[in-house]
């Protein structure tokens, strides 16, 4: 199943993150441009051309973490947004990190 046909379930502070190979097999199933950063986060920035172009992508963001239930750390500029995910429960990363950067990507 792909990612973005899935959706994200809570984690419990009992659930294991992710291991390495695990993080590599579903970072291929995103869009490049993703970084893993101390194997408990992704990051992208997105680029825009103008500021309000930056706030659309930050409120359809804003959407579909809602919707999810799951929601990014974000850091917004005049034109660019660096999005962020990482499993806080967990203290590191979960799928639901991956199927978030995967309907964003989308």
């Amino acid at each position: 199943m792909k990612l973005t046909d899935k959706i994200c379930v809570p984690c419990s502070g009992d659930t294991p993150p992710l291991k390495q190979s695990e993080i590599q097999k579903l970072l291929k199933q995103i869009k490049s441009g993703w970084k893993v950063l101390d194997n408990v986060r992704i990051q992208k920035k997105f680029k825009f051309n103008s500021y309000p172009e930056t706030i659309a992508f930050v409120n359809k963001v804003a959407l579909i973490a809602q919707e999810e239930g799951h929601h990014p750390d974000l850091q917004v500029h005049y034109y660019d947004v660096v999005v962020e995910f990482s499993t806080h429960a967990i203290k590191g990363l979960s799928e639901n990190d991956f199927i978030m950067a995967a309907k964003i990507e989308a």
